[in-house]
């Protein structure tokens, strides 16, 4: 029996009769979910901006990046792009560097000064927003695009959150963060600093507002019972990190412990080289293979001399000394102690047990529901207290700077809902474009290209940003690895080879069509199309 496609062919390429009737599945464009937009916690259109990106329209591309995300050159420095991890491209050479183009475009919205455009009409509605970090920047810039005036009280001296008070300079330099924030606040959004709410319904009250959205950071350092005696120095990574910032930073000694597994104990480790020790050990109750952390980040600290003590724990502190007690895995893979000690001798020992949120200002909110440690919200992002809603580090949710800026758009688009009296409607989403919907023999090799790193022997010296950006001419190649998966890109393939004339271009940017009187079904299009963007569907009987 022939390939349906040969019998197709031996057709020929004529239009002297209609051929639809002989058809049992005929072809439909689609538009599929790619899986970088999928997995993105900010729910950027990354196809969309890189598109921009990889035809030299920079601004453009920024502009419908931040459509979601008001902050590109933070968020190309910080996040730990899951869009990457999902990228269809790293089945074929390496996945498309999103984050660092996304870093490019960023810094050159800064350079060049492109500014929000400010809302065309105002609604006359007042929303609070409590707290200037990811979330609640994030929240403030929808919101404000929206019409709605927007205050942001802060209760720091400086906006940002933990950007800027748990995130060390050499991984976001401050001029950056700075630059963003102010294009926030020049679209006309309040910010008031040293501005604690102690009280969100008298806050509420006072102000006039008719919503607000809680945003306040993990600010507090957790504590464990470790017996202490003598002159023991010990502090939290939290008010180390927070240190940095205007204050006078700690004097750690030469030889430094730090206790945790997370990425802040990475960052207080590496300060802490930063600021002279000759020794910056980690000690961690587990293997490297459960460490939080990302591994990147372990590697860099690894590269500039931090020193690690996996299956350790900590049992007491004595002065300039401490006892450790070595763990080994169960048959579960938990640790278990095993009852034996040595000494390690420091001069400070830093917590990086994790942070909670200052939950007083709710104490007075009726309806508000705690739940583990964070506010209980809906799927509105609504607290149980009506107009106030919650997200950052607040609600449940991992704590990142991009799972916060997507909290903060989620949200503005959930008050704007209930400020015209309406239930917010998520978008529709479309299907995956999974790796097996492409036809990936059209994709050439094309490795990442790599950011440039400053020499670890250079970083210890001083806080410089370690993590360089792309040039233009590396960015615009980034962007052009985008395979544009599960959506058309007009590369005319469909057109090129329907053996009867059936595919209609309807010019540049409009895609194209089919002539169902023509088309015989053969499935060319569908089995050559790169994106995977046309799909076989059974005729009506």
């Amino acid at each position: 029996m022939k390939h349906p496609y040969a019998i197709a062919l031996d057709v020929g390429t004529s239009k002297l009769n209609h051929t639809g009737s002989w058809r049992t599945q005929r072809p439909e464009y689609v538009d599929r979910l790619p899986p970088c937009n999928a997995a993105c916690p900010a729910g950027e259109d990354i196809q969309g901006w890189l598109a921009h990106a990889e035809a030299g329209e920079y601004e453009d591309a920024w502009r419908a990046l931040t459509e979601n995300n008001p902050l590109p050159a933070v968020m190309g420095r910080v996040c730990y792009h899951p869009c990457e991890t999902a990228c269809n491209r790293a089945q074929i050479d390496e996945a498309v560097g999103i984050n660092s183009v996304e870093r490019f475009l960023g810094d050159v919205a800064i350079a060049k000064g492109w500014a929000f455009d400010k809302p065309k009409s105002e609604t006359g509605k007042r929303v609070l927003v409590v707290g200037a970090g990811p979330a609640g920047l994030s929240a403030a810039y929808h919101l404000r695009r929206l019409g709605h005036a927007v205050t942001i009280r802060e209760a720091g001296p400086l906006a940002g959150g933990m950007m800027r008070f748990g995130i060390p300079k050499y991984r976001l330099p401050r001029d950056v963060l700075d630059a963003e924030v102010g294009r926030i606040v020049e679209m006309g959004v309040e910010l008031v600093l040293n501005s604690k709410v102690d009280d969100v319904e008298a806050a509420m009250r006072e102000g006039g507002f008719d919503a607000s959205f809680l945003a306040v950071g993990a600010h507090i350092a957790r504590r464990a019972y470790i017996p202490a005696g003598g002159a023991a120095r010990i502090l939290d990574a939290v008010s180390l990190l927070r240190s940095m910032e205007g204050e006078g930073p700690p004097l750690l000694g030469r030889k430094v412990v730090i206790y945790g597994g997370g990425n802040t104990a990475l960052d207080a480790a590496r300060t802490a080289r930063r600021l002279g020790a000759s020794e910056a050990i980690i000690v961690y109750r587990r293997t490297r293979e459960k460490m939080p952390a990302h591994d990147f980040e372990l590697e860099e600290a690894l590269q500039e001399g931090v020193s690690m003590k996996w299956l350790s724990t900590i049992k007491s502190v004595d002065g300039g000394s401490m006892t450790i007690e070595k763990m080994k895995l169960d048959d579960m893979g938990f640790p278990q102690p095993t009852g034996e000690f040595e000494t390690l001798d420091a001069d400070s020992l830093v917590l990086a047990l994790g942070q909670d949120v200052d939950l007083t200002l709710l104490e007075h909110a009726p309806g508000i529901v705690i739940e583990h440690g964070v506010v209980k919200v809906g799927p509105d992002m609504m607290t149980g207290r009506r107009g106030v809603f919650a997200g950052g580090d607040m609600a449940p949710s991992e704590r990142t700077v991009t799972v916060a800026v997507g909290h903060g758009k989620k949200a503005a688009r959930c008050v704007d809902a209930y400020l015209n009296g309406r239930a917010f409607a998520p978008p529709h989403k479309h299907a995956l474009a999974s790796f097996d919907r492409l036809n990936a023999w059209y994709y050439e090799d094309a490795p990442a290209t790599l950011r440039p790193v400053l020499e670890a022997v250079r970083r210890v010296e001083n806080f410089e940003e370690v993590v360089g950006g792309l040039d233009e001419t590396n960015a615009l190649y980034e962007a052009r690895r985008c395979l544009s998966c599960g959506n058309c890109f007009e590369c005319d393939n469909c057109y090129g080879v329907c053996p009867d004339n059936a595919v209609i271009k309807l010019g540049p940017g409009k895609r194209f069509k089919f002539d169902y009187d023509y088309c015989k079904g053969c499935g060319l299009c569908a089995a050559e199309c790169p994106c995977g963007a046309i799909e076989m569907v059974a005729e009506a009987i």
